[in-house]
């Protein structure tokens, strides 16, 4: 450990998910897998969007975002992730620790003002079908989507801020595979609680009250859907939102265990950071792309344009 004249710490050791030379090969090859399904998946989905007309909805664009918030999220972490299971040496600077916590932060935390918003945008949909062009114009939608970039990033600075104005003058170990408030505040020389408290109030920002938001959404869309007469209707307004709330309840389950939550045992919160910080940008594409008809009909079609005569197709 390099150290100052201050004894101020200058660098972080990433203890990782395992010490084991086996388990640690087994980890990257995962985690490579893991990855590059997420790039493929996310790059292919916003590709999709921009590339067939009809996807050009209030609804796409905002998937758009979230799939490039999710790329980001993913790239911050896997990457360096991959290196340090290569590597015997697993040191971060302080300064890189600190970027990597402020874009961690500042993804994951648009990640969840977007879901809000897209399940606003599922609640004028249904619920006010005939005002839904007038509602979600592309200015409002720009607006959305902006406010959800600038409240992540306002937090992330908070949070950030919090956790990084600790003096860090003892072991520099981290017992994580990146750079997270949690575990780096248990690294802190000095009383914890001030930053703790100011931390857990900006997961009540950007946690609960998005969750609250997507409950009253989906609340009122329950009782539009049930007071259809038409069961087609019924399951046409069911599959254009079972998407989203799989996504909604893999993001948010696992980013309230980690912050909302009693201190648990290293080895689960290990756990549950690989779960929403390496899968669940990996899964989010394929839960849109597999269950969503108009997403699977423009991959169709691009396939058909650029292979046409693999598919026996002639111009």
């Amino acid at each position: 450990m390099r150290l100052t004249n201050q004894t101020q710490v200058t660098e972080f050791l990433l203890l990782g998910l395992s010490d084991d030379p086996h388990a640690q090969q087994l980890l990257f090859i995962l985690f490579l897998g893991v990855y590059l399904v997420t790039v493929t998946g996310n790059l292919l989905l916003i590709s999709l969007v921009h590339l067939d007309s009809q996807l050009h909805t209030p609804m796409y664009f905002f998937l758009c975002n979230l799939s490039l918030a999710d790329l980001c999220f993913s790239t911050n972490i896997v990457p360096q992730a991959l290196a340090h299971l290569l590597s015997r040496k697993k040191v971060i600077s302080f300064a890189r620790c600190a970027a990597q916590l402020l874009l961690f932060l500042i993804f994951g935390c648009t990640q969840c003002a977007l879901l809000a918003v897209m399940s606003y945008d599922r609640y004028v949909a249904i619920c006010k079908p005939l005002y839904y062009p007038s509602i979600m114009t592309w200015k409002v939608c720009v607006q959305l989507a902006a406010g959800s970039w600038t409240s992540g990033i306002l937090v992330s600075v908070v949070d950030t801020t919090f956790t990084l104005r600790l003096p860090f003058r003892g072991s520099n170990s981290v017992a994580h595979f990146f750079c997270e408030a949690p575990a780096l505040l248990i690294l802190a020389s000095t009383d914890t609680r001030t930053s703790e408290m100011a931390i857990f109030l900006m997961g009540i920002v950007i946690l609960l009250i998005p969750v609250s938001l997507i409950l009253v959404s989906y609340g009122h869309i329950i009782v539009t859907v049930v007071q259809m007469k038409s069961s087609a209707g019924m399951l046409k307004a069911f599959s254009t939102c079972s998407s989203h709330l799989m996504v909604v309840i893999l993001f948010y389950g696992s980013a309230v265990v980690t912050y909302m939550t009693p201190k648990s045992s290293k080895e689960q919160e290990k756990l549950v950071s690989v779960f929403y910080a390496v899968v669940t940008p990996m899964l989010n594409p394929l839960i849109y792309s597999l269950r969503n008809k108009d997403v699977k009909g423009a991959l169709r079609k691009a396939v058909t344009r650029n292979f046409p005569c693999q598919l026996g197709i002639s111009h």
